[in-house]
C-alpha cells in the first residue's frame, strides 16, 4: 500500500500512466496494478521514470489478464521495447510476484 504523499509526489507520473493506459484501453484492474508496481519502485532519476512507468503498465496488464504486447506498450508510452523488456520481470519480483515462464 502506498501513502497519499506518494500519490501526490508522483501525481504527474500517475497522470501519464493513465494517459498511456487510455491509449491501450486497459481495464481498471490493470491500471491499478500498474500504479502499485510503479509506486513500489519509482526510480530517483526522472530519465528512468518513463521506462519504469511503461514496464509497470506492461506487467500490470499481464497480472490483470488484460495483456498487451511490449511493442504496443512501448509505442503508447513513447519508450523503446528494450526499456520494458529489461525491467518488467524485476518489477514483478520486487512485488513478490512470479513472472510467467513462456
Amino acid at each position: 500500500m502506498h501513502s497519499a504523499r506518494d500519490r501526490v509526489e508522483y501525481e504527474p507520473w500517475l497522470e501519464d500512466l493513465e494517459t498511456v493506459a487510455d491509449r491501450l484501453d486497459l481495464c481498471a484492474e490493470a491500471r491499478s496494478c500498474a500504479m502499485d508496481l510503479f509506486l513500489a519502485d519509482v526510480p530517483d532519476s526522472d530519465r528512468s521514470k518513463q521506462a519504469v512507468l511503461a514496464a509497470s503498465i506492461y506487467a500490470g496488464s499481464l497480472v490483470a489478464g488484460d495483456g498487451r504486447t511490449q511493442g504496443a506498450v512501448a509505442d503508447a508510452a513513447d519508450v523503446s521495447r528494450l526499456s520494458i523488456q529489461s525491467r518488467w520481470k524485476e518489477l514483478l519480483e520486487a512485488a513478490g510476484l512470479e513472472p510467467p515462464r513462456w
